[in-house]
């Protein structure tokens, strides 16, 4: 790969409901981007894209307004709520024709900007993919931190090559997204889609730091849903769980079965009890799980054939 000394470079920001705090991110990213073309590490015309997913604040209005003072504003208004990973692929897809290369970034700026120049510099020296990787985590409650953790081993266990502790910071070059194109799944997880491209990466360690103000977008039933959201888009092990635990309980029918026939002639039992309600219990709830793991798997094949848009743009600035 062939990389560019100044690279012309965009953030790609997506938001949802953040009036609280796109003023100050728009300035903060401001400051950064004139710093960094100031020392030449970056090219004038790099950029901030915003993204908003559908807002129901003023998020809109504001970065229109922001846009007449900062010249480095370039904005797409989404036509509804299509999510934070169909929001983000919007920007990459529509600014990658902007630039060199594209920074992900949420529009808290808990991710540390600093740690952008050291991405540049990773970008120089040959790295297409630049992951910005969090050293510890001690911002969040103990079971935010502890259920991220399990959430990122769960996904090793289960096949899905994650980066550990790696959210959707990171540094992409212009071919990157060009090639991300041909992946045309519905069920989108770009954290475990970058890894598997192939692409030469680094990482670069930084400090998270706490939210300027307003609420999370990820409650713990977000953060669920999207864990299993990744699990099932990127690996088939649960289904292979599915067959392994039907090999067990077949094998330990047969254990039941000899036991059933043991005590029935050889121990003082009553009539019938082990062989009711063993069997009830025990393939009731494996039957009910399979079929409900089996069901998501379906459920996305059932999105996928569709081909629907993953998002649909309304306005751009």
């Amino acid at each position: 790969m062939e990389t560019v000394k100044n690279p012309i470079l965009g953030f790609v920001v997506p938001c949802y409901n953040e009036e609280a705090v796109i003023v100050e991110t728009t300035k903060v990213l401001s400051d950064e981007i004139r710093r960094l073309v100031s020392f030449g590490i970056i090219a004038p015309g790099s950029f901030i894209g915003f993204i908003d997913d559908g807002s129901r604040d003023q998020t809109w209005h504001l970065i229109v307004d922001l846009q007449k003072k900062y010249s480095e504003i370039k904005a797409l208004k989404l036509a509804g709520n299509c999510g934070h990973q169909n929001a983000l692929l919007a920007g990459l897809y529509t600014f990658n024709d902007f630039a060199d290369v594209l920074v992900s970034i949420d529009a808290d700026l808990q991710d540390d900007i600093v740690a952008i120049e050291k991405m540049v510099d990773q970008y120089q020296s040959g790295h297409e993919i630049v992951y910005g990787v969090r050293k510890k985590r001690d911002h969040d409650t103990w079971f935010k931190k502890y259920t991220a953790l399990f959430f990122y081993k769960l996904m090793l266990i289960l096949g899905a090559n994650i980066v550990y502790n790696h959210a959707d910071y990171r540094l992409t070059s212009h071919r990157v997204i060009e090639s991300l194109k041909q992946y045309g799944e519905e069920n989108l997880f770009l954290r475990g889609i970058f890894p598997m491209m192939g692409f030469s990466t680094a990482q670069v360690t930084y400090d998270r730091k706490e939210r300027m103000a307003g609420i999370s977008k990820y409650p713990l039933a977000k953060m669920i849903a999207f864990a299993w959201e990744g699990i099932t888009s990127l690996s088939i092990k649960p289904l292979r769980f599915v067959t392994i635990a039907g090999f067990l309980v077949f094998g330990a029918s047969i254990v039941l079965s000899i036991y059933v026939v043991f005590s029935r002639f050889y121990l003082n039992v009553v009539p019938g009890w082990s062989s009711i309600v063993l069997p009830i219990y025990l393939l009731g709830g494996i039957q009910l799980l399979s079929v409900g793991v089996i069901g998501e798997y379906l459920g996305k094949i059932y999105k996928e054939v569709k081909h629907r848009p993953r998002y649909i743009i309304d306005k751009i600035i």
